[in-house]
């Protein structure tokens, strides 16, 4: 390896760390990955054994090389079709940090708005009508929010063309050129009508595509995709149908009046972002990917076939217990947001599932992106995961996916049309299926809920929110199963405990009495720990075998029946040995959600 002098030039190749070394194959490293599993009785090919395959059946893969980015395009250059790399080349302007509002009460939303102005964010996101702000309460919520620095997204529902006129007067009144006024109008007809159940009426964006004559900066409809994510949908799911909701808007825009380009420039698409790092990069990526195709078919010009993105972290994965860890969530999927390229991005407070959020919730909310957007420089990087083989294979794969959901959607009459006649919710609900099976087997855990969850946590207490508003598709979170056991547990007299009954030295019974004492413990039961001669000073019906299988051969029948003798109505055995005298199994891949209810309704839980 090359020798490094300061001050002194030398050629680039020799300073290479790697340059003095022979490369790596791929069948070397599949030998080596293979002699490592061999040790573990993994059999077969280990690339295989190693892939997982998404909910919208794509393959990951263990190892990505320029052989899985076949026909990618690695050159595209960031704010150029297809947009991929990002909707814009300006690396300077950073990401818009945007704040959601939901309160009814216009002073404290007042209050809580100019304080987040203050401290970080550079837009606000107005819930009104039903649950949030009466639209004539938008004054007194706004009063010293300067509209034309400040963009204010508007989430009304039905109520949309009432609260965008009240904006749009404050700015008349404020004396700001009606060209200055930012921000949505958020118009969303079907997609209000998927998550509250009323009527689509479309003609509101013909009634809108008038002002975009005035407020040319205000974009008129949002395509919120979070809706079909918090449904239970999958990421190319999310994308495909809103790309034909973003396409029906399209045509009622166009019918109206409007050109293409200026249609195009009227809609914000809206998009979740979870825990799952390298997806939600994607996704944002793949979003951009398809509405660049969908403009071009519309022979819209190369500068206006961009996608506006707002990136929200998903709901569906925030937890009411041990809700600090949704900081950690939050986090991710913040980071992912901006590595994305989002134009927009809310975090959500920790506690937003426990109720209505606090100072300090919504003060880390948006410190998380302040670290990230200038303490950690991500502002300063357009499309940073931009050249990975992997991101750029998962980008084309979710886009083609996502595309045939579209294409399909399509030519079964539209995005509407296939939502009332329930297409789009029985899609979505086949893919809520199994990943709730996933989560039940705790092959997708939820950590601090159906893993790691401390039973004596303090309960985080905040204000009730007005409850959700019934739709077409459900509102869902992936933690609701185990939350609702923990409910039961809590609601007991007393705590609900099981006796893990170990069985011969710490070495052959610790590693499965810590794997039992997990399990339990996710629904909300306590474990006391000992070998079966105390078990009757638990004071539980419900034992636990605990130890190596070659213990279990000797020992297990003897001890179940030594538990059944002493009071032990359920008795369950933590692995996969057949025993005489047990009830069931607790091991890795099983049932929890069962195990735990079972386990609940013995120990007198009510339901």
């Amino acid at each position: 390896m090359g020798t490094y002098h300061p001050g002194v030039a030398s050629d680039p190749e020799s300073l290479a760390l790697a340059a003095d070394f022979p490369s790596a194959t791929r069948e070397q490293w599949r030998a080596l990955v293979a002699a490592v599993l061999g040790r573990s009785d993994v059999a077969g090919d280990p690339e295989d054994a190693l892939t997982s395959t998404t909910y919208d059946g794509i393959r990951i893969r263990p190892l990505y090389t320029a052989e899985e980015a076949p026909g990618v395009d690695l050159d595209g250059l960031p704010g150029q079709p297809p947009f991929v790399r990002g909707g814009t080349a300006d690396a300077l302007t950073g990401w818009d940090v945007r704040t959601r509002h939901a309160g009814a009460d216009p002073a404290a939303v007042n209050r809580a708005a100019l304080g987040d102005l203050q401290t970080g964010a550079t837009s606000l996101w107005l819930v009104v009508g039903d649950g949030g702000l009466a639209v004539a309460d938008l004054p007194a919520a706004l009063d010293g929010v300067y509209l034309d620095l400040a963009p204010v997204v508007l989430d009304a529902g039905t109520r949309t063309e009432a609260a965008l006129g009240a904006l749009c007067t404050l700015g008349e009144r404020g004396g700001i050129d009606p060209a200055q006024l930012r921000g949505s109008a958020g118009a969303d007809p079907i997609g209000v009508r998927a998550g509250t159940g009323a009527d689509a009426d479309l003609s509101v964006l013909r009634t809108l595509s008038d002002l975009s004559k005035r407020f040319d900066a205000l974009h008129l409809a949002t395509v919120d995709g979070t809706v079909y994510h918090q449904a239970g949908g999958s990421d190319a799911q999310e994308l495909g149908i809103g790309t034909a909701v973003g396409v029906a808007y399209l045509r009622e825009l166009t019918d109206a009046g409007l050109s293409v380009d200026a249609a195009l420039r009227a809609l914000e698409f809206r998009w979740a972002v979870n825990a799952e790092q390298f997806p939600s990069i994607a996704k944002l990526r793949a979003a951009r990917r398809l509405w660049d195709r969908v403009a071009e078919l519309c022979g819209a010009d190369q500068t206006r076939r961009g996608q506006h993105q707002h990136a929200v972290t998903s709901r569906a994965m925030l937890t009411r217990r041990d809700p600090w860890v949704n900081m950690l969530r939050a986090t991710i999927g913040c980071f992912a947001a901006a590595v994305g390229g989002a134009d927009a991005i809310t975090v959500l407070p920790f506690d937003a599932a426990v109720g209505r959020s606090d100072e300090f919730a919504r003060r880390i909310a948006r410190n998380t992106q302040a670290i990230l957007h200038d303490e950690s420089s991500l502002a300063r990087v357009i499309d940073a995961a931009g050249g990975s083989w992997f991101v750029e294979s998962l980008t084309d794969q979710l886009a083609g996916t996502a595309w045939d959901i579209f294409t399909r959607i399509e030519q079964a009459g539209g995005a509407l049309h296939a939502l009332n006649s329930g297409a789009i919710g029985e899609l979505l609900a086949q893919t809520w299926a199994a990943r709730r099976d996933d989560i039940a087997h705790r092959r997708a855990p939820i950590t601090g809920v159906s893993e790691y969850a401390f039973v004596d946590e303090a309960p985080v207490v905040r204000p009730a929110e007005p409850g959700a508003p019934t739709g077409l598709l459900p509102q869902i979170r992936y933690a609701d199963d185990f939350e609702a056991l923990r409910d039961r547990a809590d609601a007991a007299a007393e705590r609900p405990r099981v006796f893990l009954a170990t069985l011969g030295p710490l070495a052959a019974h610790s590693a499965r009495t810590g794997f039992a004492a997990n399990l339990f413990q996710a629904g909300g039961i306590e474990c006391v720990t000992g070998p079966p001669a105390e078990y009757a000073a638990a004071g539980t019906p419900v034992a636990c075998l605990c130890s190596s299988d070659a213990i279990y051969a000797q020992e297990a029948a003897g001890a179940a029946a030594e538990l059944r003798a002493a009071g032990a109505t359920l008795v369950w055995l933590a692995g996969k040995a057949a025993v005489d005298g047990v009830d069931g199994a607790v091991f890795a891949g099983c049932d929890a959600l069962d195990v735990l209810r079972s386990t609940l309704r013995t120990l007198g839980a009510a339901e």
